[in-house]
């Protein structure tokens, strides 16, 4: 079965809500240009209302080393998601397990990150600008070849196309933010179950 991981939750009621649905992980953003990052506090608070099951994953874009460990640390995160322009030695020797997310612009741009030394690889669309959350879909037949053990599957996904994408792609992994907000940052509890059960049915 498909797992299903609620990126950008930005409120203590909205993990609560993903964690009881059934999601696998829940994305805490900390890019400080994101609508949907958080402060420490907030996730901390967040953090602690989670079922131990329930993958704390840290977000982050091009941050310095040291700080990244020291959020990791202080939020027991279980993994953390690199979404800029981070090298493979970068994304290399953490403790945590890592996921490298990779913007599709082309093919090219999956075949530079295959090799990088991670956990996982999430493929997310391209859209100058913007880093995530965007709300375009990825070319799907893009991802032929592609470690299907491995691949997390994000890039405007919604209650109404996740089934279809899992069928298409048959990703380890599905990664919604705005496919189930009613605003940005606000999670819809019903989008949120519905995309879940969608995602698991597949």
């Amino acid at each position: 079965m498909v797992k299903v991981k609620i990126c950008g939750v930005t409120n203590v009621e909205d993990a609560r809500v993903a964690a009881a649905a059934g999601a696998w992980a829940i994305g805490l953003n900390f890019f400080p240009r994101s609508v949907r990052c958080v402060s420490q506090e907030t996730a901390e608070a967040i953090v602690a209302a989670l079922p131990r099951e329930v993958w704390r994953v840290g977000v982050f874009v091009d941050a310095p080393a040291e700080s990244v460990r020291e959020t990791a640390e202080r939020l027991h995160l279980d993994a953390l998601q690199f979404h800029g322009d981070e090298s493979a030695e970068y994304c290399r020797g953490w403790r945590q397990r890592v996921i490298k997310a990779v913007r599709l612009r082309d093919r090219d741009a999956l075949a530079r990150v295959a090799a990088y030394p991670v956990d996982f690889i999430l493929v997310d669309a391209y859209v100058e600008g913007l880093v995530g959350g965007t709300g375009r879909t990825v070319r799907w037949n893009w991802l032929s070849g592609v470690d299907r053990d491995r691949l997390v599957l994000a890039g405007g996904l919604t209650p109404e196309n996740v089934a279809e994408a899992v069928r298409v792609v048959r990703p380890m992994a599905v990664d919604v933010a705005s496919g189930v907000e009613r605003s940005p940052g606000e999670k819809d509890p019903e989008r949120v179950r519905r995309f879940i059960l969608n995602a698991q049915s597949a």
